[in-house]
């Protein structure tokens, strides 16, 4: 193996952004905050348990932010990784399967908490063509920074400048900068192809373009960088 490609989860493999933005509003709502669609939307793709206390206005340690936080992965557990596979976007599955068959590393490096990312990736049935999977937990400092593409790249066992990082928003693409890797970007996910294009290598619109791109190319960085 000598080259890699470690994949961001929600809005990139997953097709849960909605999902998430729809349980944020109803469980804070449950615990008596009124947060709106439009302030939630920033907070897909970061962390949960920050979110929640910025969207309530309280510490991360307090007892609300806790129980929101305990109500919310109960909730998306129980509603949403119910719909199995049908959760993936268009062509995950098979393109995984053809990059793997290519002879590619796979990982996940994703803002979602380590056990919450293991769980999605089985409910959707694509865990078993995964190395590594790192979550938020795992790290001192989340994306940006290049610490979680780091580590997964290291339990590869393949050069950062060997690795692509595929990703839906800004923070993805920067963090893939920072570690060394080819930033790749999904325009189908959270982030819009205006606010991406400055930060990838490369926009892709499926999933079958990822797999196209990566399939043709040797990692290059991010172009002009």
């Amino acid at each position: 193996m000598n080259r890699a490609a470690i994949f961001d989860l929600d809005g990139t493999l997953a097709a849960t952004p909605a999902a998430i933005a729809r349980l944020l509003v109803r469980v804070t709502a449950e615990a008596g905050f009124e947060v709106t669609p439009q302030q939630v939307a920033p907070t897909i793709g970061k962390p949960l348990e920050p979110s929640v206390a910025r969207l309530i206005g309280r510490p991360v340690e307090d007892s609300a932010t806790v129980h929101t936080v305990a109500r919310y992965r109960e909730l998306f557990d129980r509603e949403v990784l119910a719909l199995g596979p049908d959760l993936l976007y268009p062509g995950v599955a098979d393109g995984l399967r053809a990059l793997g068959e290519q002879g590619f590393g796979l990982a996940v490096a994703t803002s979602k908490i380590s056990a919450s990312a293991e769980k999605l990736l089985a409910a959707t049935g694509i865990r078993t063509l995964f190395g590594p999977v790192i979550g938020n937990d795992m790290v001192e400092r989340g994306k940006p920074d290049p610490q979680m593409g780091i580590l997964a790249a290291a339990g590869l066992g393949v050069s950062v400048d060997r690795c692509s990082y595929t990703g839906d928003t800004v923070g993805d693409l920067r963090m893939a900068a920072a570690a060394g890797m080819t930033p790749i970007a999904v325009t189908y996910g959270v982030g819009f192809a205006d606010e991406l294009s400055p930060h990838a290598a490369r926009l892709c619109r499926s999933f079958a373009e990822v797999v196209t791109a990566l399939s043709v190319s040797e990692p290059t960085g991010v172009a002009g960088h």
